[in-house]
């Protein structure tokens, strides 16, 4: 019974840990809070591309609370008295640095770094995620869209 509730808590934590990517960054996606809101529009030439990573989550709340579990589970396999409980807390804290891990593993994207030119004259750069829809070269009329701390690039 105890390896059927591991394989159990094993495969409803790869879902809980899938779904923890974080949301996209693109030049084409939007919060559910920018929805609505006025932007401000400006036009200019992409001076440079560069690749960048935007690093995943950080906060581990997802990835270390399902690896805690998973390794607390696993630990309480091992053993019996109180070689079972130290091997059960062993295992959940090493379980949850191992899923925070995992976790920052898993949202990791890929973005670009781009140089814009704005037609005021001003250059401005711009991080955002990899869209496959939007290829940026040097030299590309763009426009730049703006709402407070939130910037794109699109087309």
């Amino acid at each position: 019974m105890k390896k059927y509730a591991t394989a159990l808590v094993l495969v409803l934590s790869a879902g809980i840990l899938a779904g923890c990517a974080q949301s996209s960054l693109t030049g084409t996606s939007y919060s559910r809070g920018e929805a609505r809101q006025t932007q401000t529009v400006r036009y200019g030439t992409i001076e440079s591309v560069t690749p960048v990573v935007i690093e995943g989550r950080t906060d581990g709340i997802v990835g270390a609370g399902t690896g805690a579990v998973i390794g607390g589970v696993a630990g309480s396999n091992v053993g019996g008295g109180s070689g079972r409980t130290l091997a059960t807390v062993i295992g959940a804290v090493a379980g949850g640095i191992a899923g925070q891990r995992v976790e920052e593993a898993v949202s990791r994207r890929q973005g670009q770094e781009l140089t814009v030119r704005l037609d005021t004259g001003t250059t401005i750069s711009v991080v955002q995620e990899l869209d496959d829809g939007m290829m940026f070269g040097a030299g590309q009329r763009v426009r730049v869209l703006g709402s407070g701390t939130a910037t794109r690039v699109t087309y």
